[in-house]
């Protein structure tokens, strides 16, 4: 049935390249704050390798710059739009085009060499301005934008709702593995007051050392689980993120997930999925094998329990995890948990005036300091450990709210007042831990849009070069 699929799939799309794909990056890959959004080719470690478009349509927008670099949109009848970034450079035709509208709005005519550039084009051509039919050259490729070393990403979208789509739904017949994913451990993650794994109540990770692990483990209560898991391929020493994961227990799915499309709106919920705070801290992901309650991500499908796992008998509990690729190659692993009644530890007593409520609009206020975080900002609730230190002859007091990293999934304000006159309040900026993020100023406060509740937050001023 799979191949069936790429059969068909295969049909409508070509290669993007003449050389055998292999693979930097795959769909779906989680990284911080979102997902990755297509597949990274190699190209044999070298720019200006032809890029070709993977099928019949129209080039409708070209970009330069920004963290694409140099990339191409081209809309197939099919309802899909192909995208191809990190070009060192266009054919001469499309290249004409750029160049008229970049002259046009007083824009240096440099394209073949942009990386970090600071000039952002962004040109939408009509249909028939540029048609192109399957296996037409487009342009070279490179290492331009957010490039860390020469490949071609490749996209491919929804013209309508615009989410990503797995390119390997259309391309895998151009590509071999026969190898299956591999897990390299789980995390057991106890409910607070609810549950405990393994004599913890805290969250605790264990290796898989086999596939089938004979050792048996303990637990009582409610406790959701975890893995940490890599997809591979021949002829690549790369790790790839997983397609499909199911975890069951007594032969019961109590959680689902399956990486084929993403919505954009939703990339920053891969820090819920994932746990963000051990991947901060050790730079692995573990992807949970639950949701919380305000991660609504539709790649993941979960049981009336929300995937979390209810110790209530004792007896022996079987849990399998079944990882799959895009392929259709496919791993198993399992362990028994014995259900054996203990005692819980109660949960932590938290201060309620902290806590900002993940389905709710949140006021914290500290003498100074003001923080609103709005409803969809948070897929749980979320303990702050506020502090304040009162500075003399400063603009502002230091705030901390959050001791690490603590990223939002929508855009938090926060306002900071200003403590003593200045000249020019222009120049008054929020800074946390040395970066600037603005900032509007009305009525003595100054206020910016954060993505992170981590670090310290205070108010500076810009200086002028002459006061350096």
């Amino acid at each position: 049935m799979l191949a069936s699929l790429f059969l068909a799939a295969s049909l409508q799309f070509a290669s993007p390249v003449h050389i055998p794909i292999t693979l930097a990056g795959n769909f779906g890959e989680p990284r911080p704050n979102h997902f990755h959004g297509g597949i990274d080719i190699r190209t044999e470690r070298q720019e200006g390798l032809p890029i070709f478009s993977i099928g019949d349509g129209y080039v409708y927008r070209v970009t330069v710059g920004s963290g694409y670099g140099n990339a191409i949109y081209v809309r197939h009848p099919n309802g899909k739009v192909s995208i191809y970034a990190h070009l060192k450079g266009f054919v001469p035709a499309l290249r004409a085009i750029v160049s008229r509208h970049r002259l046009a709005h007083g824009q240096e005519d440099v394209i073949d060499e942009v990386h970090k550039s600071s000039e952002y084009a962004d040109i939408h051509l009509h249909a028939y301005e540029f048609p192109v039919t399957q296996g037409q050259l487009l342009g070279a490729s490179g290492n331009t934008g957010t490039s860390q070393a020469p490949h071609l990403h490749l996209e491919i979208r929804d013209n309508r709702s615009w989410s990503l789509l797995d390119p390997l739904d259309y391309l895998g017949s151009y590509l071999k593995d026969t190898e299956a994913p591999t897990a390299h451990a789980f995390m057991a993650y106890p409910v607070e007051g609810q549950g405990i794994f393994e004599g913890c109540d805290d969250k605790c990770s264990f290796p898989f050392t086999e596939q089938h692990l004979t050792q048996s483990f303990k637990a009582w209560g409610k406790v959701g689980f975890g893995i940490s898991a890599d997809d591979h391929m021949e002829e690549c020493y790369q790790k790839y993120g997983i397609r499909h994961t199911i975890l069951k227990v007594d032969g019961h799915v109590v959680f689902e997930s399956d990486v084929d499309s993403i919505p954009p709106s939703m990339n920053r919920y891969v820090n819920s999925w994932g746990d963000y705070d051990y991947y901060y801290d050790k730079h692995e992901w573990y992807m949970k094998s639950f949701v919380e309650p305000g991660n609504p991500l539709p790649i993941i499908k979960v049981d009336s329990s929300r995937g979390i796992v209810n110790f209530c008998e004792e007896r022996d509990y079987q849990l399998e995890y079944i990882l799959t690729d895009v392929f259709g190659n496919e791993a198993k692993y399992s362990f028994i948990v014995h259900g054996e009644r203990q005692p819980i530890t109660p949960p932590e007593e938290h201060s309620l005036s902290s806590m900002l409520r993940w389905e709710r609009i949140n006021n914290f206020q500290m003498p100074g300091f003001q923080l609103v975080v709005r409803p969809g900002s948070l897929a749980d609730n979320l303990q702050l450990s506020p502090d304040v230190e009162y500075t003399e002859d400063a603009l502002s007091d230091t705030y901390t709210i959050r001791p690490t990293s603590s990223p939002l999934i929508r855009k938090a304000l926060l306002s900071i007042r200003l403590k003593k006159e200045v000249g020019d309040t222009k120049k008054i900026y929020i800074d946390c831990d040395g970066t600037n993020l603005g900032g509007i100023y009305h009525d003595g406060w100054l206020t910016a849009s954060v993505f992170d509740l981590g670090g310290t937050f205070m108010l500076k001023e810009q200086m002028n070069e002459e006061d350096l």
